[in-house]
């Protein structure tokens, strides 16, 4: 397999347009939660304080229903020890990251980017933004897909986050809402990568990221 992705994933709106992946997504996604991630990485809701920043667990809003059921679902039940089919389901991943991206973009909400660090599509590496109070903070973002993909999702690793937040693991794997994992569950094999951003890594900024901002614990230094 030759993984050929030069350009980063948020590429223009009309490198974009030509691949073959639909922005509206077919029915069938299974995102119906009593309580879940919150919206993307934006600064509503920023000046709340701190009971409403970490909200990392608030129910799931409308808004980010119909975000998610607008990035297109996957259908191949392929991970990195399934060869041809690992391929497919890497095409699939590719198309509904850059409807994502395309989503954002027209949202004027960009906050990632992300492209493979290996040919096999094993690695995957980036970064991520949240404004907060007119402030941009960019973090490295890194993870891995686990053999057992897309059955278990990739832990989301922001490494100079590290010690700083308790809704962390070693390593700088952040920690997800309590209900992202039945979620993911309940959408095997049709959550892939950009629904993993989209439910995860999102609303874990809009949640961590004022906090540390306010309690000193990140600066903003470019």
């Amino acid at each position: 397999l030759r993984w050929r992705v030069a350009r980063e994933c948020a590429m223009s709106e009309s490198e974009a347009k030509g691949g073959e992946a639909s922005s509206e997504a077919p029915a069938g996604a299974d995102i119906e939660v009593t309580g879940g991630a919150g919206g993307g990485a934006d600064e509503a809701g920023a000046d709340g304080g701190e009971e409403g920043a970490r909200s990392v667990d608030a129910p799931l809003d409308v808004g980010t229903k119909k975000l998610v059921q607008r990035i297109p679902l996957l259908s191949t039940r392929a991970g990195p020890r399934d060869g041809a089919e690992w391929g497919k389901r890497l095409k699939e991943e590719l198309q509904a990251l850059i409807a994502y991206i395309k989503i954002n973009k027209e949202n004027d909400n960009d906050w990632f980017t992300i492209k493979p660090a290996n040919k096999q599509g094993t690695r995957w590496t980036g970064q991520c933004w949240y404004f907060y109070k007119q402030l941009k903070y960019t973090f490295d973002l890194e993870f891995d897909m686990p053999v057992t993909y897309p059955a278990a999702n990739p832990e989301l690793c922001i490494p100079e986050l590290e010690g700083k937040t308790a809704k962390m693991y070693r390593g700088g794997k952040i920690c997800l809402s309590i209900h992202f994992m039945p979620l993911w569950s309940r959408n095997v094999p049709r959550f892939g990568i950009a629904h993993l951003l989209a439910l995860g890594l999102g609303p874990w900024l809009a949640a961590e990221v004022p906090h540390l901002v306010d309690s000193g614990l990140i600066t903003k230094t470019d």
